[in-house]
């Protein structure tokens, strides 16, 4: 047995939020320190928001995942908001100075109206001003040929247990990829397996796409480092923020 609770506990053993070793932590940390009310949509088990705290944050933070199982582990905290649902379901108006989406959560956001919807609700969300900051994995790098059973890693859970897990891809269309996650015993005994659709979109798709929802690209970087995004840039990461209308007279 190994429950959505396993799983998402797990999480946390193979995505330890940590600034201090991962690039992309240190500059989202940064950002959220800097903004007074902050949304971090797709929050997983809460990693950010979490050390956000820890590190003396003093305004309003918040966590939206549809996942409940994460959400638990998150609500171990309770000086934050959490809220149950998806992007396109955020129901704030103006009420923060930055919205994030980590971890590559926007590649979750598979389908057009997905991504149109979930845009809208973020850019609705955001006061003059605010941000909304993500990152997606550079279609060019192909990342998914890496996810492979020969790339497999052994870890041990919270419980104890040693465990490994490997990811497998089963299709990919179009700008689409199909995959699933395994996680077993290692032996050999299969105890979950997990299937993901993520979307890997063009830097000119992707603005396509922002500019219906009424944001422009302030930043746009190839790196955790600031660097711009080139020939072989593994990520976009980008801020992006409300357009500025011309008021007519």
């Amino acid at each position: 047995m190994f429950s959505d609770a396993d799983s998402a506990a797990l999480y946390d053993v193979l995505n330890p939020w940590d600034p201090a070793v991962w690039p992309g932590d240190a500059f989202y940390e940064e950002l959220v320190m800097a903004a007074d009310a902050v949304a971090d949509v797709g929050c997983g088990t809460g990693g950010m928001l979490h050390r956000a705290r820890e590190q003396g944050h003093r305004g309003r933070l918040v966590g939206l995942d549809p996942d409940r199982a994460a959400l638990h582990r998150a609500r171990r905290r309770s000086d934050i908001e959490w809220v149950e649902g998806s992007a396109v379901s955020a129901p704030w108006h103006a009420a923060f100075d930055l919205v994030t989406m980590t971890g590559h959560a926007f590649q979750c956001l598979v389908d057009d109206a997905e991504v149109r919807g979930s845009l809208r609700a973020i850019r609705a969300a955001l006061r003059d001003g605010g941000r909304f900051v993500f990152e997606t994995r550079h279609p060019q790098a192909r990342a998914w040929e890496e996810w492979n059973p020969s790339n497999a890693s052994d870890v041990t859970d919270a419980r104890g247990r040693s465990l490994r897990v490997w990811h497998e891809v089963e299709s990919v269309v179009g700008d689409v990829v199909t995959f699933s996650g395994t996680t077993a015993e290692p032996a050999g005994a299969v105890l979950r397996v997990e299937r993901t659709r993520l979307r890997f979109l063009d830097v000119t798709t992707l603005d396509a796409f922002l500019a219906e929802a009424d944001l422009v690209v302030e930043a746009r970087y190839g790196d955790w480092d600031r660097g711009p995004v080139t020939g072989t840039s593994r990520e976009i990461i980008t801020i992006a923020v409300p357009a500025r209308r011309t008021e007519s007279r």
